[in-house]
């Protein structure tokens, strides 16, 4: 569909790509890494067009459709409600809507063959383009994507960042590109909006490329992985998982070849420092240090995930009762977010409150942290010390600072060489302790802003989406330090494999109350799909009929003088035995059939399944019972014929 062949990039003085390949084919969902800066934006818009190549040629069909979501979206502005804006999406079929209505008002007056052909042609390209049903489908959209039915005719200029986002996705998504391209989507998404996204992109249509940091949702939905790296562009045939196992192949042979060179280079520098100075010797000399200047370095792999050691003090240690809330409640003139919520956070929880947007997480953070107002009670146990960290804190760093300056002014006592040290675990090596705030990007200035609260040695951490902004090393680097923090913590987060990673228990706000699941992501997950088809099955019990076998009325003849029955009723007697008979084994056949059925593996992980096979169960022994009372009167009916 696209091939990129020999391609190279050149930003600063720095090629990001260079003699790179990669063949783009229909219906890959592909999921593009790399560490931050490394040009996988930059390498969407140069497919998209938006830049020029400076080696290198690009293909792609002439009728090819691209649609590309990026932070640029967010500069649109409009009066128009949050539906019309995402309606735009059939620009074709809006303006034939239009044409027939003023076709409609001009055949009032005119009654000519033409119109009337003009009418019917627009009408039948009308609904080939499925007009009819394009508000519905845009309803749909935004109603998966988190917006309520109320929302959706409130104008688009009302909504933050991050929901304005969500309308320029789904416009995107209904305008059914044949190559989708989506630069960090799930940023701005709550957990139930990035499930509902990830099932989507699962079944379009057309070729998805995704820059995510989110790795569960590029586990789930992509099914190839394309790494940009060391100036290359690098194919992996499988989900992020499958790339990182194979990742380390790479590595492993890019190590070996970075080794090697580094022993080339150093038997070269020693030949040239050798004989430099002779006569005889320094033509053969100066023409291996032309040979060093051309040689093209070989760079040393960096795990992305590759273990750290951050020792993060505690100052004191907290009591046993680190938090507790007391009938809190919580509203905002136009929502509810908790009532009556009662919770006990003790020493060493590290809890995840998860859920979707507009329940509440952020607004209960700070209540705990003592920064909202609220009804109820909300308390700090004996010797707790908190630091709360939230976005707004970006803002809230001092622009004019350096970076290690930053961290001296917040962390005085602490020597410049173990600031050096946890600013080098943050990734700031080197020179790069004396950027300015100011040229920081966004997820450069999260990193500060979390080693200072890392720094506060706060033995109570309060964190508000910390991996906001962060890419997939960063992550990693905090999911490691908060595993050994010694304190307590709660965080906002809808990073799954990052709460998986660091939470031992779940919170969750659900019908105004704070409720707690005591365990892992992982199990709190499985124990809500269990609920959730619990539910669903108990609500249509009274629906199930389970197919069964009904026992038999059998009203045998009481044989009081065998010798005065007719032969019409010895054989009705004898019929209804052996009618009784064969239903009696029908339902044993059944029982067992049924018992079988629990061994099955899409009937054991399927709870609804499993009800219902137990309600059949139930069933069928209550009328084996009763058959088997026909059956024994049916038995002695016969007998007494004897």
């Amino acid at each position: 569909m696209i091939a990129l062949t020999n391609i190279a990039f050149e930003f600063g003085g720095r090629y990001l790509y260079r003699n790179a390949n990669w063949h783009i084919k229909p219906n890959e969902r592909i999921a593009l890494v790399g560490r931050n800066g490394t040009g996988k934006s930059t390498l969407l818009r140069v497919i998209n067009g938006e830049f020029g190549l400076s080696e290198g040629t690009i293909s792609k069909p002439k009728d090819l459709t691209i649609g590309f979501l990026n932070q640029d979206n967010l500069s649109f502005e409009t009066e128009d409600t949050i539906l019309n804006v995402t309606m735009q999406a059939f620009s074709r079929a809006l303006f034939l809507e239009k044409e027939i209505d003023e076709i409609l008002v001009q055949m009032e007056t005119d009654h000519s063959m033409e119109i009337i052909n003009k009418l019917s042609n627009a009408q039948e390209e009308f609904d080939r383009l499925d007009g009819y049903n394009m508000k519905h489908k845009c309803e749909k959209v935004l109603e998966g994507l988190g917006f309520t039915t109320a929302q959706l005719q409130q104008p688009y200029k009302k909504f933050s960042g991050g929901w304005r986002m969500r309308v320029m996705l789904a416009k995107l998504l209904l305008q059914n590109p044949d190559l989708l391209m989506l630069d960090e989507p799930t940023n701005h998404l709550d957990l139930p909006t990035i499930k509902w996204l990830e099932e989507y992109l699962i079944g379009y249509p057309g070729t998805v490329i995704v820059v995510s940091h989110d790795m569960e949702f590029l586990d789930k939905m992509t099914n190839k992985t394309v790494e940009v790296a060391n100036s290359s562009i690098y194919e992996y045939s499988g989900n992020y998982s499958y790339f990182l196992s194979s990742k380390d192949e790479r590595m492993d042979l890019q190590q070996r070849q970075f080794d090697n060179q580094q022993q080339f280079i150093k038997e070269q520098e020693r030949f040239i420092a050798r004989f430099k100075a002779k006569a005889s010797k320094a033509t053969a000399a100066q023409s291996r240090v032309k040979m060093l200047d051309k040689l093209d370095k070989i760079e040393a792999p960096e795990d992305d995930n590759s273990a750290i050691s951050i020792n993060f003090r505690l100052g004191l240690q907290s009591s046993r009762l680190v938090a507790e809330m007391i009938d809190v409640s919580k509203s905002f003139p136009d929502v509810d977010i908790v009532k009556k919520a009662n919770a006990r956070i003790e020493r060493g929880d590290k809890i995840a409150l998860i859920g979707a947007n507009g329940k509440g997480k952020s607004t209960l953070l700070r209540i705990i942290a003592g920064v909202e107002k609220y009804d109820g009670e909300a308390k700090l146990g004996f010797n707790v010390r908190d630091a709360f960290y939230a976005q707004h804190q970006l803002e809230s760093l001092g622009q004019q600072n350096e970076i290690l300056e930053e961290l001296s002014h917040h962390a005085s006592e602490r020597p410049e060489t173990e600031l050096r040290t946890i600013l080098g675990c943050f990734l700031f090596a080197g020179d790069d302790v004396f950027k300015k705030i100011k040229v920081l990007s966004g997820g450069e200035k999260a990193r500060v802003a979390l080693a200072k609260t890392l720094l506060t040695e706060a033995n109570f951490l309060l964190l508000d989406e910390p991996t906001n902004h962060l890419d997939m090393r960063s992550i990693n680097i905090l999911s490691q330090a908060l595993q050994a923090y010694e304190g307590t913590f709660i965080t906002v987060s809808h990073d799954r494999h990052f709460i998986s990673q660091i939470a031992n228990k779940i919170w969750y706000i659900e019908d105004l109350e704070l409720k707690e699941y005591p365990g892992t992501y992982a199990e709190y997950e499985e124990f809500r799909i269990k609920n959730e088809a619990n539910k669903e099955a108990n609500k249509n019990v009274k629906k199930v009929e389970p197919i069964v076998a009904k026992p038999v009325e059998v009203k045998p003849v009481v044989v009081e003088n065998k010798s005065k029955l007719s032969n019409n009723q010895i054989q009705k007697i004898k019929t209804d035995f052996d009618l009784a008979e064969k239903q009696l084994e029908k339902l044993k056949q059944q029982l067992t059939a049924v018992e079988e059925s629990f061994a099955k593996p899409e009937i054991a992980s399927n709870p609804a399944e499993l009800n219902k096979k137990q309600l059949e169960l139930s069933v069928l022994k209550k009328q084996i019972s009763e058959q088997e009372t026909i059956y024994e009167r049916a038995f002695e009916a016969v007998m007494e014929l004897e």
